[in-house]
């Protein structure tokens, strides 16, 4: 006999930022706690119906689940299981989220069908509904009270934080005093204060480098007032945190991508709402080498231009920090990925992260090319990061109704262009920015944990090009500015000098 089990209950989030996390199939070993790992077999995207799960149990044993029916629509997916170490015959189950009353806390509800023995139904379906869905639940709830996506219930505030160990601490930093070439970024010993409410100090550990920070240090964009510290990306541990800061505890490694820039220092005091906390099995060095660049790839096929299975998608700079990751995860949502990159030593990367065709050659053969792995329509997606060098090629890539995503500048802006040829096929431009798609926190997480999600799966491999003392930001800035790295760059900064 068939037997029915129902379990329902109120998670206190938003309906989208917990569907963001569970619409994720391959997410479970990021809270549930029966799950040690989890892995998408044949690098199936964890969103693809017909895509098999696998799962490494906590207290041993191993499931396979495929996944039968997913509507973003209905926030509700089912799934059936495959394998199994007990008697959970034709087992079919089913997710569904639904907003409460005021839209800021979300109804889950988890419910299944299965066969057991009949001498073990009893234990099986009590199995089930306490291990599996109650457990879940409450791994849920835990996971939304930490990260912040509701203010804190007033009934269990946070211990207020204890005072800075040290007050105002002494640090190494690189300090931009005017705009110029790397030989403008300097060290320099600077004051770090306490948190003040809303913040927290971390000592960093590994800060990552982007084509931004050389915009910066230049003077072509007015991001950094001078004298400033460059950098947008770091990780590390926190120290202390300031009033009313919930989601963050002293101790915790954390990891971060955002405006202002600073992160070019052993010891920086921030804003606390764009920190994420890292998983116990991400790197600190990793993390640094690509938490931005993944935002800006997320961001990419998500919202901007989500591909189809079998489009044709062409990515210049495929070998560099963004174009490593978007390649990974274009080819995960079964697009035909085109790569071009510099030089024959980046064909090898482009090619380990998932190009089916790498091009190497000037705009007229990768025209070419395109002509013919597109049976002569031309690309339906071109990703440039490039900007002002390759804008109006790229447009001339595309197919009818083609999209061009332009994301970048890091051969120079695009200046003043005559947007009337988009009319010529019906082409569609783009030009995101990261901090209008990830600024708000509810915006940040679920992006944050689908990269982490990623790089456990092992679809995302970062490749980190060089590793350097922060002293040596301006060789960084002149390695990256030369376009010969093959992935990210990463600085190290010195043991942090002490108090003040």
């Amino acid at each position: 006999m068939a037997v029915r089990i129902v379990r329902s209950t109120v998670i206190d989030a938003p309906v989208a930022t917990v569907w963001d996390l569970l619409r994720d199939f391959n997410a479970h070993d990021g809270w549930h706690p029966a799950v040690a790992r989890s892995r998408m077999e044949a690098g199936e995207a964890p969103d693809r119906v017909g895509g098999v799960r696998a799962f490494a149990l906590t207290g041993g044993g191993r499931l396979r689940e495929q996944l039968i029916a997913l509507s973003d629509r209905e926030r509700s997916l089912t799934y059936g299981l495959i394998e199994a170490p007990l008697r959970l015959d034709g087992y079919v189950a089913t997710m569904t989220l639904k907003p409460v009353t005021d839209g800021n806390r979300t109804l889950l509800v988890w419910q299944s069908q299965f066969t057991p023995p009949p001498e073990q139904a009893e234990a099986l379906a009590r199995l089930v509904a306490e291990e599996i869905y109650e457990a879940g639940f409450a791994a849920l709830k835990r996971r939304f009270e930490r990260s912040g996506a509701v203010p804190p219930a007033p009934a269990v505030p946070r211990p207020a934080p204890a005072a800075p160990a040290s007050g105002v601490m002494r640090t190494e930093a690189i300090v931009v005093e005017r705009h110029g070439g790397p030989e403008v970024l300097v060290p320099r010993l600077v004051d770090v204060p306490p948190p003040g409410p809303g913040e927290v100090r971390i000592r960093q550990t590994a800060i990552g480098v982007n084509h931004i920070d050389l915009h910066c240090r230049a003077g072509d964009i007015g991001l950094m007032p001078l004298p400033g510290i460059p950098g947008l990306e770091a990780a590390g541990t926190v120290l202390d945190v300031g009033a009313g800061v919930s989601h963050l505890a002293p101790g915790d490694r954390v990891v971060y991508a955002c405006h202002p820039p600073g992160a070019y220092a052993a010891l920086r005091t921030l804003a606390a709402e764009p920190v994420v906390r890292l998983p116990a099995d991400m790197p600190e060095d990793l993390a640094a080498a690509f938490f931005l660049k993944g935002l800006m790839a997320d961001i990419l096929v998500t919202d901007v231009h989500a591909p189809r299975p079998g489009e044709v998608a062409l990515v210049r700079a495929a070998a560099g920090g963004v174009g490593l990751l978007l390649t990974a995860m274009l080819k995960a949502r079964g697009a035909v990925v085109v790569g071009v990159v510099g030089t024959g030593a980046k064909t090898a990367a482009a090619r380990r992260a998932g190009c089916d065709h790498v091009l190497a050659s000037g705009e007229a053969g990768i025209a070419e090319a395109i002509r013919g792995i597109s049976g002569g329509r031309g690309a339906d997606v071109v990703y440039d990061g490039l900007g002002g060098d390759s804008f109006d090629a790229s447009l001339d890539l595309l197919a009818r109704r083609g999209h061009l995503v332009s994301y970048g500048q890091a051969s120079g802006p695009l200046g003043t262009r005559n947007l009337d040829r988009l009319a010529a096929r019906s082409t569609r431009l783009s030009r995101p920015s990261l901090g209008h798609y990830a600024g708000r926190r509810d915006e940040l997480l679920p992006r944050a944990e689908r990269l982490f999600a990623l790089a456990r799966a092992g679809i995302l491999r970062p490749e980190i090009a060089a590793r350097l003392p922060l002293r040596q930001a301006a060789e960084a800035h002149r390695r990256l500015a030369g376009r010969q790295t093959i992935g990210a760059l990463v600085l190290l900064p010195a043991a942090v000098d002490g108090a003040g």
